[in-house]
């Protein structure tokens, strides 16, 4: 598929743009239809030859015409001749969090910087602070910057990760030669980022898997290709091993290959008091070497007398003592999930309009979604106007009475503002069905300030959820100094719903302190933050936050059926 590799270059195209100074319309076109191809379930090559190009959202003429120049010829003249007017270091300087355009441009006019190695190498020599609009607080963003780019490369986002190991698995499973395959590692315990994917097969023909592993379309590089195992590096430069492990120890080895190592350790700790080894091969008798089990991985927690332990949880937190007291929780399905209570729409920021909203959400069994876009500070993002969220209210009421298996909701998300108001009255706000209240700006405020603006709105009655609570984006932008114990004993006082934002660079709030929401009494809502109808697929993502955070599904509001979840919003 070419829709990541044209999603690239118009992203590519975007910051040359902004580097360049040029028109911010032109530029919010392109980064617009970087998200739409990022997130496109179909070939684009297929929807060129079936003449669908103008069909999709941010597609207009001038877009068209360049995808089928790709499309046809395998390269954008226009982008190769932008790429020749700016170095390349230089776009990827805006890779770090805190260089803009017109920083990074600053930064090659002035010093000659055009690559992460130099510009690094100028802070700590403390050559920047003495540029026009620089000083020592900018040399230490850009250095918190670069260690989060640093961090960024060495690990991979979830929702990267996972369906690219999806896919190698499924292309393993067509093969009559698998027998049973599942990922390990972090990825199947569902951590945010991940190192590396590690794949698990038992197989009588080994030499059939590893040759065609290793001649899969994604492989870029092949660095080692054995009997039993293989490795390889695939887009993104991800690397990916596969094991074929004998069927009797298939169990085994899945256990041991998902860790986490502290979780392991304590279970070898366990079995050695009962005269019993655990590997990956298996689990033994001391003092025979006797396998005893290990072909299932469910036989590992049962000969220690444990519940069988969800992957999610293994992360020594006190999931082991938990199951030795049969205090497993019962942890959250996706299938529990009913509906999604934050997404956008063409009326702000979104790519699609409110009727393909709600047939992506039919397509996935929901039985309610709320509408939620921008209130009007978010200009950028083209922030509704009270009276434009009047006629949107309009628009959905009269949906409503078309849809018979799905109800939408009025919302907004409404910006909290530097003083903790919000940017709607609450005449507005008391009219919608669900209030979702964020914050945008001022990510650097002390600790104090921004937990008060926090406060302050979830005090206020109409307000039902706060959005992506800590504000972190994973490798780009860390959480922003919030008081975390101030704002849950807030919420928990005010009966305000926090958010677990599925978006897959928020994840916000992440696995900690969803179980300190839980200890709190605190409810979550899971939701994806869409601004796509093929947004709505990250709910996966949130609700393994949420299995990792120990919830179940009395913690998640949008489990509930419509009736019981709209008395659990007017509850405040």
């Amino acid at each position: 598929m070419k829709n990541l590799e044209l999603s690239r270059i118009f992203e590519q195209i975007a910051r040359i743009l902004k580097i360049k100074g040029e028109n911010p319309f032109k530029i919010r076109a392109y980064e617009k239809i970087t998200l739409v191809l990022e997130n496109l379930p179909i070939d684009i090559e297929t929807i060129y030859r079936q003449g669908g190009l103008s069909n999709i959202p941010g597609v207009g003429a001038g877009i068209a015409k360049k995808i089928e120049e790709f499309l046809t010829t395998g390269k954008l003249e226009y982008y190769e001749k932008l790429k020749e007017t700016i170095p390349s270091g230089v776009i990827e300087l805006l890779d770090i969090s805190e260089v803009g355009p017109k920083t990074a441009k600053l930064l090659y006019e002035q010093l000659d910087i055009d690559n992460i190695e130099k510009l690094e190498k100028a802070v700590r020599q403390h050559q920047i602070k003495d540029l026009p609009g620089m000083g020592e607080k900018s040399e230490t963003n850009i250095l918190r910057g670069i260690e989060l780019y640093k961090r960024r490369k060495e690990r991979f986002l979830l929702g990267l990760a996972l369906p690219l190991a999806e896919e190698i698995v499924e292309n393993l499973s067509h093969l009559k030669e698998t027998n049973k395959i599942s990922f390990a590692g972090s990825l199947r315990r569902k951590k945010e980022t991940i190192g590396d994917i590690d794949i698990l097969v038992t197989s009588q023909r080994p030499e059939t898997i590893m040759k065609t592993f290793t001649y899969l379309p994604q492989v870029k590089e092949i660095l080692a290709e054995g009997p039993t195992k293989s490795s390889i590096i695939i887009k993104d430069d991800i690397h990916v091993d596969v094991r074929v492990v004998e069927p009797i120890s298939f169990g085994a080895a899945l256990q041991y290959f998902t860790g986490s190592k502290a979780h392991n350790i304590k279970l070898r700790e366990l079995a050695l008091k009962r005269n019993l080894k655990i590997n990956e091969y298996g689990i033994f008798d001391v003092k025979t070497d006797r396998r005893i089990a290990g072909e299932r991985e469910e036989e590992i927690y049962q000969i220690l007398n444990l519940p069988f332990i969800p992957p999610e949880l293994r992360e020594d937190r006190g999931e082991i003592e938990a199951a030795q007291e049969n205090k497993l929780p019962k942890l959250i399905e996706y299938s529990q999930i009913r509906g999604d209570l934050h997404l956008h729409t063409k009326w702000s920021d979104g790519a699609h309009t409110i009727r393909q909203m709600v047939e992506a959400a039919k397509k996935r069994g929901y039985k309610y979604i709320a509408i939620t876009d921008h209130s009007q500070s978010l200009k950028f993002a083209g922030g509704l106007t009270e009276e434009r969220l009047g006629e949107q209210i309009e628009l959905i009421q009269k949906l409503n009475q078309e849809l018979k298996d799905l109800t939408i909701l009025t919302g907004i998300e409404v910006d909290i503002k530097s003083d903790g108001s919000l940017d709607f009255s609450d005449e507005i706000l008391s009219k919608l069905d669900v209030v979702i209240a964020a914050i945008h700006s001022g990510f650097k405020q002390e600790s104090k300030i921004i937990t008060e603006r926090i406060v302050k709105a979830m005090q206020n009655r109409f307000v039902n959820i706060i959005a992506h609570p800590t504000g972190r984006l994973i490798g780009y932008r860390e959480s922003y100094q919030i008081d975390i114990n101030k704002m849950m004993n807030m919420a928990e006082k005010t009966g305000t719903i926090l958010e677990i934002n599925a978006y897959p660079e928020r994840l916000d709030l992440n696995d900690v302190y969803c179980r300190m929401a839980k200890d709190k009494g605190v409810q979550l809502a899971i939701e994806t933050d869409a601004h796509s109808a093929d947004g709505l697929a990250t709910m996966d993502l949130g609700v393994a936050v949420a299995r990792r955070g120990w919830l179940e599904e009395k913690d998640i509001i949008n489990t509930l059926p419509l009736d019981k979840l709209l008395k659990r919003l007017k509850r405040k």
